[in-house]
C-alpha cells in the first residue's frame, strides 16, 4: 500500500440510517459558536503531525482521517472549558425531540474507541464479516456490503467500530463511516509504534496506569492517527527519495552536490588518479605535461543506471583550489563523501 497515496488508502462504508441522523445532530451541535475553540482544540490534537513546521504544504490528512478525527471529537474529547461532552448534551439536554431509533446509538458511540481491526472471514451464515481487534483479540461481526470487494483476508483497518445497540456481547458492530485500509505488516508496525508511545507515557508517570486496549485506545485514540500520519510521512520521504533524475539521453542526472576546499593541487590531483572506483573522464583532456597552471581535472565513477549498464553516476571536478563534487542520489554522495574523507583527511575542509 501506498501510504503517501490519497486513493488506496481511504475507504468509506455506508452508515446506517439511523446512526447518519444521529452523527449528523452531534455535527450540528459541534459546530455552534461555544463549541468552536474546543472543535479547533480536538482536531488539531487528532492531526497534528500535519500542523508540525509546515508539515501540510507536502501532505494533506485524508478525508478519511479528518472524518476519525470529527469522530473522536464527537465520542472521545472532554471540552476543557467545563462544557458537558457533546454526547451528554444530546442524551442529557432535552431542546428537542430525539427519535428512539437514533438516541439508541448514544450509547455505543460513547463507549467506542478507535482501533485496528484485521480482516478474517467472511460468516455466509449471518452475511456479516469477521474482524479482529489486533490491539485485544476482541471479535467483530460487522453487516457485509459492497465494501467488501476492497478487502482482503489479514488487510486491517483503521476506522471506529460501533457495537449494535442491544448486543450485550459487544461482537455484533458497524463501522462508522471513515475507514483507512493498511497491509497487515503496516498495522502491526502501526500498533507496535502505538504501544511504544505508551510505554514511554508509562515510564514517565512512573507507573502502568493506562489500563487494557480499550481504555488506552479510548483515551489515547489521537495516538493511533499521529503514527499513521507520520507513516504517510515516511512513506512520501521514501518515494522521494527513490526518484531517479535523468538528463537528455537517458543519463543520470548529477543533483547532489558537495564542496571543498583545499591547498594541495599536486598531492590531490595524483591521490584522484588512482582513487579506488574512479577514472579519468576520457571526455576531458588531462593537463599538458608541460603546463604550469592548475587546470580542471575530472574523475568520474560509472555505474548501472536505468538501462544503461555503464553511465557516469559521480564525477569529482578538481580545480587549484576546490574539489567538487556530484552524485546521482544523496545515498551515494555520502559514500562518496566517506572515501574522499578516508583518503585525504584533513586536507580537505
Amino acid at each position: 500500500m501506498k501510504l503517501a497515496s490519497d486513493t488506496t488508502a481511504g475507504l468509506w462504508v455506508p452508515l446506517v440510517p439511523s446512526l447518519n441522523a444521529m452523527l449528523a445532530r452531534l455535527d450540528s451541535l459541534s459546530s455552534e459558536p461555544r463549541m468552536v475553540v474546543q472543535r479547533q482544540i480536538a482536531l488539531s490534537r487528532a492531526l497534528q503531525p500535519y500542523l508540525e513546521g509546515g508539515a501540510g504544504a507536502l501532505l494533506s490528512p485524508l478525508p478519511q482521517e479528518t472524518e476519525l478525527a470529527n469522530l473522536l471529537f464527537y465520542a472521545d474529547f472532554y471540552p476543557q472549558d467545563g462544557q458537558l461532552t457533546l454526547i451528554e448534551q444530546l442524551r442529557d439536554v432535552i431542546t428537542e425531540h430525539i427519535p428512539q431509533e437514533e438516541r439508541a446509538w448514544l450509547d455505543p458511540l460513547k463507549h467506542s474507541y478507535l482501533d485496528l481491526a484485521e480482516f478474517l472471514s467472511v460468516d455466509e451464515q449471518t452475511q456479516r464479516l469477521v474482524f479482529r481487534s489486533v490491539g485485544d483479540a476482541r471479535v467483530y461481526r460487522v453487516p457485509d456490503g459492497a465494501f467488501r470487494k476492497e478487502l482482503q483476508p489479514g488487510k486491517v483497518l483503521l476506522t471506529r467500530l460501533i457495537r449494535e445497540p442491544g448486543d450485550v456481547e459487544w461482537e455484533r458492530a458497524v463501522i462508522a463511516g471513515a475507514v483507512i485500509v493498511l497491509s497487515n505488516e503496516d498495522g502491526r508496525g502501526l500498533l507496535d509504534a502505538t504501544l511504544d508511545y505508551r510505554r514511554q507515557v508509562e515510564i514517565s508517570a512512573g507507573s502502568f496506569e493506562l489500563g487494557e486496549w480499550p481504555e488506552f485506545a479510548k483515551r489515547y485514540g489521537h495516538v493511533l492517527m499521529w503514527t499513521f500520519a507520520r507513516m504517510r510521512f515516511a512513506a512520501l520521504v521514501d518515494a522521494v527519495n527513490s526518484i531517479h533524475y535523468v538528463a537528455e539521453g537517458g543519463q543520470p542526472y548529477l543533483y547532489a552536490l558537495a564542496l571543498y576546499d583545499h591547498s594541495e593541487y599536486g598531492y590531490i590531483a595524483d591521490m584522484l588518479t588512482g582513487l579506488e572506483g574512479f577514472e579519468r573522464e576520457v571526455s576531458v583532456a588531462p593537463p599538458s605535461e608541460t603546463a604550469t597552471s592548475k587546470g580542471a581535472q575530472h574523475f568520474v565513477q560509472r555505474g548501472a543506471s536505468g538501462a544503461l549498464k555503464s553511465a557516469v553516476v559521480a564525477r569529482l571536478i578538481l580545480t587549484a583550489t576546490q574539489l567538487w563534487v556530484e552524485c546521482d542520489s544523496r545515498e551515494r554522495l555520502d559514500a562518496v563523501k566517506h572515501k574522499l574523507a578516508a583518503t585525504f583527511g584533513f586536507s580537505l575542509h
